[in-house]
């Protein structure tokens, strides 16, 4: 079935292959990205700039009342993480409630919502972008009444996808491509909803390691 959806970070790494994979899945996709050009020359895609560094009512007037869910794949690079990881994130989660729109889907970090895990060297070196993330996820978690999916990968590579990912309390490498299927397989996948998952690279098929979230 055809969903209206819009993703926010549409000009990302993770989230050009997610317009990708939702537009190969014949779905109606809205991008957000600051840059000019258009994205993608697709009939089924429009693009929306959109400022998540402005206002919530103001993030709120420029969503269409029709959407059916809504991707924050959105990222500051490490440059902001305050106004784009945490406020902008909790902004359009928000934003997302306030309009009447049901399903959220959050690209976050592997161990975000296990501060336990925070001494490992990799994410040590990340630490304020991962106090951002805690505290947005936090927000869609409690703070919301969102059917969320909150999908938390390890380091983000540059490498073809497999197809395969495994779920578990382990952390590990992933490929773009795999962690964009991933996310467009969960859309559809009632068992995810009000769930967070850490993925990385495996050797079980995305829909049916999805299936045991």
């Amino acid at each position: 079935m055809m969903m209206k959806i819009l993703v926010i970070g549409a000009s990302g790494r993770v989230g050009t292959e997610l317009v990708k994979q939702l537009l190969a899945d014949d779905h109606q996709v809205i991008g957000t990205t600051r840059q000019k050009e258009t994205l993608f020359n697709d009939a089924n895609y429009s693009q929306l700039d959109l400022d998540i560094t402005a206002e919530k009512d103001a993030i709120q007037d420029q969503m269409d009342k029709d959407i059916d869910a809504v991707y924050f794949v959105a990222g500051s690079g490490g440059k902001d993480v305050l106004e784009v990881d945490l406020h902008g994130a909790i902004k359009t989660i928000q934003a997302t409630q306030d309009k009447g729109i049901k399903r959220y889907i959050m690209l976050s970090a592997a161990f975000s919502l296990d501060t336990s895990k925070w001494d490992s060297p990799g994410i040590a070196n990340l630490k304020d972008y991962y106090i951002c993330k805690h505290y947005a996820d936090q927000w869609l978690v409690n703070n919301s009444s969102l059917d969320y999916t909150i999908v938390q990968p390890g380091a983000l590579k540059e490498r073809a996808g497999t197809g395969k990912i495994a779920i578990d309390e382990s952390a590990g490498e992933n490929s773009i491509e795999d962690v964009a299927t991933t996310l467009a397989a969960v859309l559809t996948a009632d068992n995810t909803i009000k769930q967070a998952f850490n993925m990385h690279n495996g050797d079980i098929d995305i829909n049916e390691a999805i299936a045991t979230v």
